[in-house]
């Protein structure tokens, strides 16, 4: 069960339509140009949604650490790069106290 501290942080993050399309664009990671079947499990890196975004890569970078500090994305760093991923645990179990609260 989410906190009330968490939900709050949850709704922050997807009340901004940019970061609820980077949600649902890191639902389908295959959809990225050059995604290998092989980097599904580490995640889609920053820059290749930043180009499909649209925006820059500060602001890229700051509307997926709110994701990741809400709980709806797994940050995985390798070198120099950062991929992100969909955490679905906890996705359903925010599905989960959104069906029991609300």
């Amino acid at each position: 069960m989410f906190s009330e501290a968490e939900l709050l942080a949850v709704f922050r993050a997807l009340s901004n339509p940019a970061r609820r399309q980077m949600l649902v664009w890191l639902k389908e990671p295959m959809s990225f140009p050059g995604q290998e079947p092989e980097d599904v499990e580490i995640g889609v890196c920053v820059t290749d949604i930043q180009q499909r975004a649209g925006l820059s890569q500060p602001t890229t970078s700051q509307y997926l650490t709110m994701l990741r500090q809400a709980g709806l994305v797994i940050a995985t760093r390798r070198g120099k790069w950062t991929y992100y991923r969909r955490d679905e645990a906890n996705i359903a179990r925010l599905v989960e106290t959104l069906r029991d609260v609300f």
